[in-house]
C-alpha cells in the first residue's frame, strides 16, 4: 500500500509465559507488513523470553516486520508502557499485552485501508474501535458491554471507559508528549485516554471510528484482579476530569446497572 502509516505495537510481559505466543501469533500472522512490534519486558523469570527469542527467530527469516526487545526492571506496569512510548517510531501506536490479540489477521489491513484516514491522516490524532473479550485460553466470552460511541470525545469517557485501551490507536507524537501518570496504580490507562483527547482537541485534531472489531482482550488483566482498588482509583480520576457530581452520579448508575443485569 503507498504510504503506509507505520503502526507501532507496544507489548508489555512479566511472566507471561502461558499466555504470551498468543500475542506473538496475533502480530506475526498480520497481512498488514508495516508493522513495528516493540516489547517491554520486566526481567520475567520464567520462560516468557523463551517465546519472544522463538518469534524474532522466526521473523528473521522472512522480516515481515520490526521487532525491538526492551529486558530491564520497571516500576510496574505503567512505567513499562512509558519505555513502549518513547521506543515507539511509528506513526501510530497501540497496546496490545500478554493474551490480547489483534481480532483478525487482517485487522491493521482493513485499519490502514480506511479511505478517510488515508485522504487526511495527519488530521487523526486517535482511531478507535469495538472489543472482545476472550479467556485465558483465547476462547470468545462476548463482546465488551462498554461499546464504542459513534463519536468520540474528551467527554464520553464521563460513562466510564467506553473504549477500550487495546483498541485505541494514538499518534505517536501525541503519546509521547503525554505519558502516563505514574501516580495511578489500577486505572492510569483511563486518565492517559482522557489527557490525549483533550490534547488532540485543543489542536483541532480529529477521532476516527473505524466500526471495526480490533482487539481480542483477556479479561484476566491488572484490573479485573484488583476491581475495588481500580474502581475508587477511577472514582478519583473521573471527579478529578469532570467533577465530584458528576463521578457520584455516574457510580451511583454503575451500582444501579449491576443489580439489575
Amino acid at each position: 500500500m503507498k504510504d503506509s502509516p507505520l503502526i507501532s505495537i507496544i507489548t508489555v510481559t512479566y511472566n507471561a509465559e502461558s499466555t504470551i505466543e498468543r500475542t506473538l501469533r496475533s502480530v506475526e500472522e498480520q497481512t498488514y507488513g508495516c508493522i513495528e512490534h516493540i516489547i517491554i519486558d520486566g526481567c520475567s523469570s520464567d520462560h516468557t523470553m523463551g517465546h519472544i527469542q522463538r518469534y524474532v527467530e522466526r521473523n528473521s527469516l522472512t522480516n515481515r516486520h520490526g521487532i525491538r526487545v526492551v529486558r530491564e526492571p520497571d516500576n510496574g506496569l505503567y512505567d513499562a508502557m512509558n519505555k513502549g512510548i518513547q521506543q515507539a517510531t511509528g506513526d501510530y501506536l497501540v497496546f496490545l499485552n500478554a493474551g490480547d490479540r489483534l481480532h483478525e489477521d487482517t485487522t491493521l489491513e482493513q485499519l490502514a485501508s480506511l479511505s478517510g484516514w488515508q485522504r487526511n491522516r495527519a488530521n487523526y490524532a486517535i482511531l478507535y474501535g469495538e472489543t472482545d473479550l476472550v479467556d485465558g485460553e483465547g476462547r470468545f466470552l462476548r463482546h465488551r458491554r462498554l461499546q464504542a460511541p459513534e463519536q468520540l470525545t474528551s467527554k464520553s469517557f464521563r460513562s466510564g471507559m467506553l473504549v477500550c485501551h487495546q483498541s485505541f490507536y494514538v499518534r505517536t507524537d501525541l503519546a509521547r508528549a503525554t505519558p502516563y501518570d505514574l501516580n495511578y496504580r489500577y486505572s492510569a490507562d483511563y486518565d492517559w485516554c482522557i489527557r490525549l483527547m483533550q490534547r488532540a482537541e485543543k489542536r483541532r485534531l480529529r477521532f476516527l471510528n473505524t466500526r471495526l472489531i480490533l482487539t481480542d482482550y483477556l479479561s484476566e488483566g491488572l484490573t479485573t484482579k484488583n476491581h475495588r482498588r481500580s474502581l475508587l482509583e477511577r472514582f478519583r480520576l473521573m471527579a478529578r476530569h469532570y467533577g465530584w457530581p458528576t463521578a457520584i452520579a455516574e457510580h451511583l448508575w454503575f451500582v444501579v446497572r449491576a443489580v439489575v443485569k
